[in-house]
C-alpha cells in the first residue's frame, strides 16, 4: 500500500516517529520483526518542515573525512536550504532498527521537497499525521 504524507508545517520529530512506525510495519496485524512487510511512503513538502525550540539555529550535522582534525558541521538552517531530504532520511534511519532490513525499509520511502511526485500510478492514500 502506498501512503502520501504532506510535511508542510509539521513538527520534525513527531512526523518522523510516525513514519518510522509505518516503515517498520508495526501498523499491520501481521507484523514480524524479521520480515519486510512495510508500506511505501511518499513524503512531500519537506522543505517546509518545522522544529521546536532553538533547534533551527543550534542543531548541527557533523561530517568527518577520517583525517585528524577534519570534522566539519552544518547547521539545521543551512542544511534545510541545501538538502532537506537529507534531514528526513537521517532522522528516519536513526529510528529504524539496526539490522539488515533497515536499508530495504528505507528504500520504501520517497522524499520530495516540493509538491510534485512521480508515483501517481500507484494511487497513494493521503493520510494526515
Amino acid at each position: 500500500m502506498w501512503y502520501l504524507i504532506d510535511a508542510k508545517n509539521k513538527i520534525l520529530g513527531r512526523l518522523i516517529s510516525k513514519i518510522a512506525y509505518i516503515l517498520i510495519g508495526k501498523n499491520k496485524s501481521n507484523y514480524l520483526p524479521y520480515k519486510n512487510n512495510s508500506d511505501y511512503i511518499i513524503l512531500i513538502n519537506v522543505s517546509k518542515i518545522l522544529v521546536t525550540g532553538n533547534k533551527f539555529k543550534n542543531k548541527k550535522y557533523y561530517f568527518h573525512s577520517g583525517y585528524v582534525g577534519s570534522i566539519k558541521y552544518i547547521t539545521f538552517n543551512k542544511m534545510l536550504k541545501k538538502s532537506p531530504e537529507f534531514i528526513i532520511r537521517h532522522a528516519i534511519k536513526g529510528m529504524l532498527p539496526k539490522n539488515i532490513l533497515s536499508n530495504k525499509k528505507l528504500k520504501r520511502l520517497k522524499i520530495y521537497s516540493g509538491d510534485n511526485y512521480k508515483e501517481y500510478a500507484q494511487k497513494p492514500i493521503l493520510i494526515d499525521i
